[in-house]
């Protein structure tokens, strides 16, 4: 047998158990007996076994513990039972919108009114550690002391919003009737405050380019050596933001809208091309929203957030979407890192003169079209000739598609903070800039990156944009003049 050449262990793997990580007894499950509800049980089961001695189980009794009952592929609208709790999208008043429940709890799962889990791709996590044993699926937050920090209020342009939920971060207070309830409502979106500090805007604050001013930019406490004596030197500076993590929450009928595709048509992709694994897009057309298993967002906000719905301040405005390899590692094939933190300054200067500057992070890693695809393209693009005219030729050839990030759901965010018009937009892209107009924000003046901040080798990725149609405020490019921008080749990175 093929199992049998495997190489034999010296040691039994360490199970959930044998860490000592509590596991739900099947015999201290009093549900059978008692009535309790499986939740219930479960909960029990997890304070006694965290409070004596964890008896083994095999994998299937322990899946007999946490899924008693038979494997529900889907669910149908006219089943027994099966009535959603009442949800009005785009309502003005929280009574009138209704909480969002996706849980498959026991308490929840005949009156879901979404698909889908919290938490994105990070759903998968949990899914683990509930296998493991280490968290029990009927945990319920403690939401005390959580609330934010800082007020992003109702406004009417949440009408707008199709691809997350606004009420996200008032869960806990404006559904307190639901949680109470036992229903499983949970935020989707947190806001809170911090100090920023970058290498980069240190050096600008050295240079003099930015200045502290106590409110939205301070001095850092001074350096210390490992004996834990102040040295003498300057230790630069941090920036005070407010910061909000948003979670997707996609309103179907108006998601496919925004594409101008069917919803039909939109469910069917959604379910075949994720391998399957929402049958219920299919079977449960009554249920009309759906939580996505991709990347979320987060918001930065320079100067008082009481500003972003006031037409009579300056607002700085960047949306960027992530690159991990510039924007944490420095990688010089592209303008990512520049452009980010380029906008950073922009919304720190705006807001030191009494504006407010907004910095909007996506994890679209590579267009949406993922790091292991991006790097295949710059393979391709190392060894067939990395000229401008080839750039998004190159992509295609990969990815089948030069861009995935397709912007129409972009603006969403920006109507949720009640922003009714951009003084300054720091971006080249057109796709970024078309999306937000069109929702109806108009955008006063655009700037492209300065031309010292453009790293030598990314001179083809900035000049194929500008001939594709990005914004340009100094240059002018057409299609014969990209065979003459040629970018650096893997031999002239060996020194």
């Amino acid at each position: 047998m093929v199992a049998s050449k495997r190489p034999m262990s010296t040691s039994p793997p360490e199970t959930p158990e044998r860490r000592g990580i509590p596991i739900p007894s099947v015999s201290s499950s009093p549900t059978a007996s008692t009535g309790q509800s499986i939740a219930e049980s479960l909960v029990g089961s997890f304070a006694t076994n965290a409070s004596s001695s964890v008896t083994a189980q095999t994998d299937k009794e322990r899946e007999r513990t946490l899924y008693p009952g038979r494997v529900n592929l889907t669910t149908y609208p006219d089943q027994h039972g099966i009535k959603p709790h009442q949800m009005v999208w785009g309502a003005p008043d929280a009574a009138t919108r209704g909480a969002i429940i996706c849980s498959r709890l026991p308490g929840s799962i005949k009156v879901r009114n979404a698909l889908g889990a919290h938490s994105g791709s990070y759903s998968i996590y949990r899914a683990l550690s509930i296998a493991m044993g280490s968290l029990s699926p009927s945990h319920k937050p403690d939401y005390n002391m959580t609330d934010p920090p800082i007020e992003i209020p109702f406004s009417t342009q949440w009408k707008n919003v199709v691809s997350f939920d606004p009420w996200g971060h008032l869960v806990p207070s404006v559904f307190r009737s639901d949680l109470d309830a036992g229903l499983d409502a949970r935020p989707s979106i947190a806001i809170t405050r911090a100090h920023i500090k970058l290498s980069e805007i240190d050096e600008s604050h050295r240079r003099g380019d930015i200045v502290v001013d106590g409110t939205v930019v301070h001095k850092s406490r001074p350096l210390k050596d490992e004996n834990g004596n102040e040295v003498d030197y300057d230790p630069g500076v941090e920036i005070s933001v407010g910061k909000a993590a948003i979670e997707p929450v996609w309103y179907l009928p108006g998601v496919a809208e925004r594409f101008q595709i069917s919803e039909s048509l939109l469910r069917r992709a959604l379910f075949e091309e994720t391998g399957g694994m929402y049958p219920e897009l299919i079977t449960r057309p009554d249920i009309k929203v759906f939580l996505p298993p991709i990347g979320g967002q987060t918001v930065y906000i320079f100067g008082p957030q009481e500003y972003l719905q006031d037409e009579t301040k300056t607002l700085t405005l960047r949306v960027h979407d992530e690159c991990n390899g510039s924007d944490v590692f420095g990688s010089d094939i592209c303008t990512c890192k520049p452009y980010l933190i380029y906008a950073i300054e922009e919304c720190i200067r705006t807001a030191q003169k009494g504006g407010v500057g907004v910095v909007v992070y996506f994890r679209k890693e590579g267009r949406a079209l993922g790091e292991v695809t991006k790097y295949l393209v710059y393979n391709l693009r190392k060894r067939g000739g990395d000229s401008a005219d080839r750039y998004f030729k190159s992509t295609e050839m990969i990815a089948g598609v030069k861009d995935m990030r397709f912007q129409a759901l972009m603006p969403d965010t920006l109507h949720w903070l009640g922003v009714k018009k951009i003084d300054n937009m720091v971006s080249m892209s057109d796709m970024k800039y078309d999306a937000i107009v069109g929702s109806g924000i108009p955008i006063l003046k655009r700037y492209d990156l300065p031309e010292h901040l453009i790293p030598p080798d990314s001179r083809v990725e900035i000049d194929a944009k500008i001939a594709a149609g990005y914004f340009s405020s100094t240059k002018t490019i057409t299609e014969a003049d990209l065979v003459k921008t040629v970018g650096r080749t893997w031999e002239e990175t060996e020194h």
